[in-house]
């Protein structure tokens, strides 16, 4: 192990260190250093110059207790570079990799310097050999460090947003890709906060009308080396390694300060800011993976061990899960989460492959630690908080199953709706899509508002795509093409990719509206996923997380188009009708709320449910604002029966135009691939 022989010692002041905040808090003239390990036989901090290339200090951390490493140094304030050495038994079969060879990152950096550059020396062990023999060259050349973060921030008298549910509307987006290719973007900015925080990108979604941006990972996070070696890029950063620091990249100047810059530009816009964070795994991957920070900080206290703890238990598909059942790791992930909202000003979080989180000895459990932990805190509990409902490990699926103040997102809204379109027999399922899938969510007091409502997400095809291809094009992946969903309910009209012929592309604008519609007008929140009102393509990629150019880039050509304000008249109307509720629709006391309707007239029969040719019906809401008729038809034109008295048509997709004011009374036509709103003439 390769050490610097002339680095000096650091004088720690005994006296006033303290272990009640981890990481490195600056205060009294100095920065107190905390690292927990509670296996640890001896814990090095080291410190290195501005750059991260060169050490110029270190020494061991004096205190301890709890677990607890910690030590104070007077006069280290913000900017300082560092890292740490933890020593500790080298026993891989009793699940102990401590290695003082490999420079750690901290768990609770606030800032990182440098990059990772795969090599050898990263990994712990041998891999020559197996994972049983340890590696004892330096790995700190290669390693990114931590940074002493500036705590001051001027927000402005900035005031923090938190939009009743039944009003928000999501707005998915990965904020490389959102900046990269906007042409209002300062070339310098794009790919950064720095590019978010313009009025290019604030303006535009403060005049779509969405409410609520929800950002794929910002934390820092590492490219795999397998993708690397492809010349690709984790580009989606699914792949966290540091739960406090925002991604080095993702910073123009490398201070968090621009991550806190553009959320209070964001907030004054009216806008909320949802982050995607990863809590369920990270990127040192299993037993075979780097030593990079936890796994040599105390592997047996961070992550979950299999029986013979050797191995990493795996319910992520990624080769390790976080152990969420440790105090100190839950309190870690708390920290995180605690940190992002007070200091950050975020205003809340889409938990990554969530059911990982609620996992504990008898599997997934809905009311274990961690979701006992955040309803009861007096911060988090406040925030807006999504699960993606599922994992990789046996009952991992639990759509329905998270505990209240959490929504969900849902993945049968998303397939049921495309299927219906398409034309697949799904009538009764889409019923229940439309009513905010209560099967799912009416229980436990939730709201309607449990189920979060997409089309399409990061993960998948986009709108264009779903309406372009009828398989995948993933073979830039390198993975053969076997990569991302095979069941995407698309349908590519006849013409696979982009078309010349004016019908086939005026089809899908139709079924595009009609989609959109269908979002916007149910019960739930929904999701709109960047780019699809632009008419962004990735080339039939459906699974482009590591495409890091122009194929998961935005492109900003289509913006302004008619779906664009296809989507404002939409949110308008959601508002204005009263649709947006958080009380389930259902037949209750002197009349029914919701009620389903034939074309031919009247209420539908438990027959016509089980007709599969049957394409086009009607759902009639009665609500404060007075009552709704909504005709959905995946079919071609259609007569519906209105019931009696006069009616007015307010919207119909069957045109761009879809805000309308027309007389219409006894028999409606209804176009085909469309959805139309009527209200009783005044």
């Amino acid at each position: 192990m390769q050490m610097s022989a002339t680095a000096p010692a650091l004088a720690f002041d005994r006296a006033a260190a303290s272990p009640a905040r981890l990481g490195a808090d600056v205060r009294d003239g100095g920065t107190n250093f905390a690292l927990f390990s509670d296996h640890a036989e001896r814990v090095e901090l080291v410190f290195y110059d501005d750059s991260g290339a060169q050490e110029t200090g270190r020494a061991d951390l004096p205190e301890m207790e709890g677990g607890i490493w910690h030590g104070f140094l007077p006069g280290v304030g913000p900017g300082q570079c560092y890292g740490y050495r933890v020593h500790g038994p080298w026993a891989p079969e009793e699940g102990h990799r401590f290695n003082p060879a490999k420079l750690l990152l901290d768990p609770y950096a606030r800032e990182l310097c440098g990059e990772l550059v795969w090599a050898d020396e990263l990994f712990g062990h041998d891999l020559a050999q197996d994972d049983r023999i340890r590696d004892d060259r330096d790995s700190a050349p290669f390693m990114p460090k931590a940074v002493v973060a500036d705590p001051l921030f001027d927000w402005q008298a900035e005031e923090r947003l938190n939009h009743p549910w039944r009003d928000v509307v999501l707005y998915e987006a990965h904020l490389r890709g959102l900046t990269m290719q906007h042409p209002g973007v300062e070339a310098g900015a794009r790919g950064t906060f720095a590019g978010l925080a313009s009025e290019a990108v604030t303006g535009h979604l403060r005049g779509l009308g969405v409410t609520t941006l929800e950002l794929l990972p910002v934390q820092g996070f590492v490219h795999d080396r397998g993708l690397v070696d492809r010349g690709l890029a984790n580009y989606w950063g699914y792949n966290t390694i540091s739960f406090f620091a925002p991604h080095r990249p993702y910073l123009q100047g490398g201070q968090s300060r621009e991550v806190k810059t553009a959320i209070r530009r964001l907030h004054a816009a009216g806008i909320e800011v949802i982050l995607d964070v990863v809590y369920n795994h990270t990127a040192e991957g299993s037993e075979q993976g780097p030593t990079l920070s936890f796994r040599g900080i105390d592997n047996a206290g961070y992550y979950m061990l299999a029986e013979d703890r050797r191995h990493c238990y795996d319910t992520t598909g990624t080769g390790n899960a976080l152990n969420l059942a440790h105090p100190m790791v839950l309190r870690m992930v708390l920290d995180s989460l605690r940190h992002w909202v007070e200091v950050m000003h975020v205003d809340g979080f889409r938990f990554d492959l969530a059911s990982t989180l609620g996992r504990g000895p008898q599997g997934f459990d809905q009311r274990g630690a961690f979701f006992a932990a955040i309803r009861q805190d007096p911060v988090l509990s406040q925030v807006k908080l999504i699960a993606e409902p599922w994992d990789v490990g046996e009952g991992g699926y639990q759509l329905g199953g998270f505990p209240w103040p959490f929504r969900e997102w849902n993945d049968k809204f998303r397939d049921d709706t495309r299927r219906f379109w398409k034309g697949d027999a799904v009538l009764p399922r889409l019923s229940q899509r439309l009513l905010g899938s209560p099967v799912q969510f009416d229980h436990a007091h939730r709201p309607a508002t449990s189920s979060v409502n997409l089309i399409t997400a990061h993960d998948g095809f986009t709108l264009r795509d779903l309406l372009s291809y009828d398989r995948p094009r993933n073979e830039a992946n390198g993975e053969g093409g076997k990569d991302g969903h095979s069941a995407n309910h698309s349908d590519s009209f006849g013409t696979e990719g982009p078309s010349g012929d004016p019908a086939v592309e005026a089809m899908r604008a139709r079924r595009a509206r009609a989609l959109m519609a269908t979002l916007l007008l149910s019960q739930g929140a929904p999701m709109i996923l960047a780019g699809d009102v632009m008419g962004n393509s990735q080339g039939g990629n459906n699974n482009a997380y590591a495409q890091d150019n122009p194929t998961g880039w935005l492109d900003w050509s289509g913006a302004g188009g008619e779906l664009e304000q296809v989507l404002r008249d939409l949110v308008a109307f959601r508002r204005q009708s009263g649709l947006s509720q958080d009380a389930f629709l259902k037949g209750e006391g002197e009349g029914p709320v919701a009620c389903w309707l034939h074309p031919r007239g009247g209420p539908m029969a438990e027959a016509d449910w089980q007709d599969g040719d049957l394409r086009v019906f009607g759902l009639r809401l009665d609500l404060a604002a007075g009552p709704l008729l909504l005709l959905f038809n995946a079919g071609g034109d259609a007569d519906f029966a209105l019931p009696e008295g006069k009616w007015r048509c307010v919207l119909d997709t069957s045109a761009g135009q879809v805000l309308r004011d027309e007389a219409a009374e006894g028999v409606h036509r209804v176009e085909g691939q469309s959805v139309a709103a009527l209200r009783p003439a005044p």
